[in-house]
């Protein structure tokens, strides 16, 4: 059974003390130790200084010795096959380390896909020894909290590039972009386009990278005309996909940034009474189960999500336990998994656009 290394705080300061040091009052010394939002950049700033000086620790309200150490897992959704992937890595490598794990759905906003206010709080409540966020942005104020309660935590595949020191797990996307630009290339298209997901996601612009790093090394030119973001969509997929077709010279084949989206691109060939892959070959990126149900079972490239999350559950017990990896960083490999979806172009879409 793990147990983590900060369960045990001995006596310090209190949260008096910090506002008093800090010329505050201790409500207002709560905010910023409960992560709010609500108080000036200033008044932030001396009381952040005035927990580190006086070493403040919010001491978590379990006893380590009598219970098993909870983790938390925060993912977006649970609706799908994706999340479930990542639930499968964390729960499997979870039994083997002794911990308890707490799953937290729908924290996150629409569009901005942070922690609603509110989490944190929660958070100290169960007396979480650690924290993996998947597919979450913080805020900086959320970052320091953190790291003011020395709750370690680490990010599986973040939507951006964290900070110095914090330590995430991701898969190999630039890598995984050029094997699936490069496996089209060898069934001999050139006309390549990319439906890519979020224009400034990192894994996004990582696998967009490896596309046009793949078309250069062929000595394609990169169209810009084929570069389409479909916000890893299923519906959005489908309207760029349309797009596409609508060109004066439409693709033979579509690498898809997402399986998700990929079965978005199947619906818009399907419109056109265009088969898969006689009119057009595609490529995904996951292999998720979705990828073996469709029809045609789609060639895609397989991210390793479970081991990704196992991954990030055993840094975490290092990081619990007082032991800082070497590198921030660690990414997993990616692979081609060749299914029915692909072939040597020569179909007929160009004539049948609609």
């Amino acid at each position: 059974m793990v147990r983590a290394g900060s369960a045990s705080v001995t006596a310090g300061p209190t949260l008096a003390v910090v506002a008093r040091e800090a010329g505050v009052s201790v409500p207002t010394a709560s905010k910023v130790v409960n992560g709010r939002e609500d108080v000036a950049p200033e008044t932030r700033r001396r009381v952040t200084e005035a927990l580190e000086r006086l070493g403040y620790v919010r001491r978590p309200r379990f006893d380590a010795g009598k219970a098993p150490a909870l983790v938390d897992l925060v993912v977006h959704s649970l609706e799908s096959s994706w999340s479930g992937a990542v639930l499968h890595g964390v729960e499997e490598a979870a039994y083997e380390a002794g911990l308890e794990v707490v799953v937290s759905a729908g924290l996150t906003r629409t569009r901005a896909e942070r922690p609603e206010r509110g989490w944190l709080d929660k958070l100290v409540g169960r007396g979480s020894a650690g924290v993996l966020f998947n597919l979450a942005e913080l805020t900086p104020s959320q970052y320091a909290w953190l790291d003011q309660h020395r709750i370690p935590f680490v990010m599986i595949d973040p939507v951006h590039e964290p900070p110095p020191g914090v330590v995430s797990v991701g898969a190999a996307n630039w890598q995984g972009g050029v094997t699936a630009t490069e496996h089209l290339l060898a069934l001999g298209h050139e006309r390549i386009a990319v439906i890519a997901g979020h224009r400034h996601k990192m894994c996004s612009s990582a696998r967009v990278a490896g596309y046009r790093s793949a078309l250069a090394s062929a000595g394609v030119p990169v169209r810009p005309e084929y570069i389409r973001h479909g916000g890893f969509d299923q519906a959005m997929a489908r309207s760029r996909m349309r797009e596409l077709l609508d060109l004066p010279e439409p693709p033979t084949a579509v690498f898809v940034c997402s399986d998700r989206m990929a079965l978005g691109v199947y619906e818009a060939l399907a419109e056109r009474e265009l088969s898969v892959p006689d009119d057009m070959s595609v490529v995904g990126f996951d292999d998720l189960p979705e990828s073996r149900w469709v029809t045609p079972a789609l060639t895609t490239i397989r991210q390793p999500l479970s081991e990704m999350a196992a991954t990030a559950l055993r840094l975490l017990v290092r990081l619990m336990d007082g032991d800082r990896p070497e590198g921030t960083r660690t990414e997993l490999s990616t692979r081609l998994v060749e299914r029915a979806s692909t072939g040597a172009p020569g179909g007929r879409h160009t004539d049948r656009r609609s």
